[in-house]
């Protein structure tokens, strides 16, 4: 009989593990479920409803209500120090999302396993740099613990938010993006603002506004730097309607408060300045109005750190407003497991009007996603393919165009990242942060500009993120990620579309420690923690010292301090 044949790379005998490694030591899963849906919009609530009742396992989670501390990190929308006394308290914030969302009290008539206040940090299948989890995991987070939960089929519907855009005093509180006022307003009835100007023009800011408008804030202007507004007419009329002045070819100066430094007091005040084709401000021609809150409705970004960190295709498609993940007519992305639908799929004008159509995208995801798991029930509708609406106006052009007005021809030097405390001007010349005290002592050190850095490929934001921390502080970049890839568009003159995406990376939510402590794991993981962060050196005594520390060179056999 024919001895099997061994591959020379496989080992003869018993296979010795580090005892370093995860080899082994996978965490404890908490939870499975069949079918995880993540966010309870329109498109994950009609993922969810649409596939309840069909022999599986369905679980929603959404984020909301968002703990008061994590809203003031201005995650997961910009909320500009505009929220109301209520949402310091959990239960009333509770009531009013169950009041603004009557399908949740449907899902869970239907079966599903509703999560509110939780939040997904991560997704994690099983892959060669993934090797200590079995099967895909999602690690969540709700109000008292992290834990981790076992699925075979998600649906990804984490929604989007605004993009930020710097000028003199958009720190100041009362500067804030138009989706989170709209979150703040119809679902908690908590925005503190009384007198609003609105930046941008585009069908989802002027809806924004329209609604706010109902709900007693007077817009008191509408702000684009082009030359005519680019949204709905319709929506447009009723704000004028209402007294709304419109100024085209316009950007805010600098927002004024009742502080002396710009940071200091809340916005009183806004000043106007007209600019020209180039984006320059004409001096001579400013505008001062009295307002307490300025909304950001520059663009609508579609929310996809979770989709990008698990590994999905992702590319800039101008129709669907920006990076989205790649998805085919089924919903699903390039990882067979994982489907997206509403807002992190794409946004256009006509689905900022109509909840319709992410609806739809979440009912195919969930036909797509239950034939997956073998469930093909007669009675899930088939739903046409969803088409983005034709491109008008080019979505990287104009925020390059909003940037280069705003930002870079600025007041003074606003910062771009509030976290980390960049400017424009140390972005475009990639500048080492100001706070290691580095001084150039020749021009030729280093390079000094994206262009330079950039060479013959697009500029990547990893490295801009690393030289200068742009995008590193707790926001995670979600105020300042899309005006960092603005400015090394127009700094290396390569189209905005060609910068490929600054890579997210989990928690894509920031986790208190005392969170982060609750998520279980094996005793054995426990077991010589210190050679994991390379410190064997550390509690080697100071008979036996190693001339230089690598993980390649630990003395495997000698005792550490763990052991």
């Amino acid at each position: 009989m024919d001895q099997p044949v061994r591959h020379p790379a496989e080992p003869s005998g018993p296979v010795e593990y580090d005892p370093a490694s995860v080899a082994g030591k996978q965490p404890p899963i908490a939870d499975e479920t069949d079918l995880l849906v993540i966010g309870a919009g329109p498109a994950g609530l009609a993922a969810a409803l649409a596939a309840s009742n069909r022999g599986v396992r369905v679980t929603l989670i959404d984020e909301n209500p968002v703990p008061f501390e994590t809203m003031g990190e201005e995650i997961p929308l910009h909320f500009g120090g505009r929220i109301g006394a209520i949402v310091a308290n959990r239960n009333a914030m509770l009531e009013a999302l169950l009041e603004s969302s009557p399908e949740l009290a449907d899902a869970l008539e239907a079966g599903v396993d509703v999560r509110l206040g939780t939040v997904a940090w991560g997704l994690f299948p099983q892959r060669p740099t993934a090797a200590w989890i079995d099967g895909r995991v999602a690690g969540l987070a709700d109000e008292e613990r992290a834990y981790l939960l076992r699925f075979k089929q998600v649906i990804v519907a984490s929604g989007s938010r605004d993009m930020g855009l710097a000028f003199a005093g958009w720190e100041r509180p009362g500067v804030m993006g138009a989706s989170a006022a709209y979150r703040l307003a119809v679902t908690y009835d908590a925005l503190s603002a009384r007198v609003a100007v609105l930046v941008g023009s585009n069908t989802a800011a002027l809806q924004i506004a329209n609604v706010l408008s109902d709900k007693g804030v007077r817009i008191a202007a509408v702000i684009e730097q082009g030359e005519t507004v680019t949204g709905d007419a319709g929506l447009l009329a009723r704000l004028i309607a209402r007294g709304t002045q419109v100024f085209p070819r316009h950007v805010i100066e600098r927002a004024e408060g009742s502080g002396t430094g710009s940071g200091e007091g809340e916005v009183e005040a806004v000043t106007l300045a007209a600019v020209d084709a180039d984006g320059r401000h004409r001096k001579d021609e400013l505008k001062r109005l009295a307002c307490d809150t300025v909304l950001l409705g520059i663009a609508t970004v579609p929310a996809i750190e979770l989709l990008e960190a698990a590994g999905c295709d992702t590319a800039f498609i101008p129709e669907r407003g920006g990076h989205v993940a790649r998805i085919d007519e089924a919903q699903r992305t390039s990882l067979p497991f994982i489907f997206a639908a509403g807002d992190c799929v794409g946004t256009w004008a006509d689905k900022s009007v109509t909840p319709s159509i992410a609806r739809r995208e979440g009912r195919i995801a969930a036909a797509a996603a239950l034939s997956a798991l073998g469930v093909n029930d007669q009675d899930v509708a088939e739903e046409a393919p969803i088409v983005a609406d034709a491109v008008h106006i080019d979505p990287a052009h104009e925020r390059c165009a909003w940037v280069r007005a705003s930002v870079i021809e600025a007041d003074g030097e606003p910062y771009v990242c509030q976290c980390e405390e960049v400017t424009a001007a140390e972005i475009l010349l990639v500048r080492p942060p100001r706070y290691i005290g580095w001084e150039s002592k020749r021009d030729d050190e280093h390079p000094h500009t994206l262009a330079q850095l950039a060479g013959d490929a697009p500029p990547n934001p990893d490295i801009v993120k690393r030289l200068t921390r742009a995008c590193m502080g707790p926001c995670q970049g979600r105020r300042c990620r899309e005006q960092v890839a603005a400015l090394m568009s127009i700094g290396s003159g390569i189209a905005l579309a060609a910068i490929p995406l600054a890579t997210f990376r989990s928690p894509v939510r920031p986790l208190p420690l005392r969170q982060l402590a609750t998520l279980e794991e094996v005793p054995e993981l426990r077991e010589h923690w210190d050679s994991w962060f390379g410190m064997a050196s550390q509690w080697v005594p100071f008979w036996r010292p190693v001339p230089l520390y690598t993980a390649a060179g630990r003395e495997r056999g000698a005792a550490v301090a763990s052991e």
